[in-house]
């Protein structure tokens, strides 16, 4: 036995497309958690230095006002930033999944992936119309 082990594995078509793809489904999903927390702790570090208890409760969500609270340096505008991006972040890989899916021809997995894109959109809806 001279120690050759054989030729190395040889990926599939699909392994090698969706690689990279899972690459940058990785990065984007790394970023977004970094980025909500980061912002979610600037926020609170905000609120607690301005003397606002954590569990007093706090404006309603406008998506249209956060830009306004960041451009003023308001805790709720970091607060709620983040919340934003903690939803977004897993909502992203499933859109990413979808094109990849889509590309792919995997009509199955399509479908799923759009079914649960519905159900995020529903429980944001909902959250969104019951809040008050």
């Amino acid at each position: 036995m001279n120690g050759d082990a054989g030729p190395p594995p040889v990926a599939s078509a699909n392994v090698a497309v969706a690689d990279p793809l899972e690459r940058a489904i990785a990065r984007v999903l790394t970023v977004g958690t970094y980025v909500s927390v980061a912002v979610l702790a600037v926020g609170t570090a905000m609120m607690l230095a301005s003397g606002v208890q954590p569990l007093s409760g706090g404006p309603r969500f406008d998506l249209g006002q956060i830009g306004d609270d960041l451009v003023h340096l308001r805790a709720t505008g970091f607060l709620w930033l983040g919340l934003v991006a903690v939803v977004a972040t897993p909502a992203s890989r499933v859109v990413a999944s979808l094109v990849g899916y889509l590309r792919d021809g995997e009509r199955l997995m399509a479908t799923i992936a759009v079914l649960i894109l519905a159900v995020i959109v529903l429980s944001v809806g909902l959250a969104i119309g019951l809040e008050g």
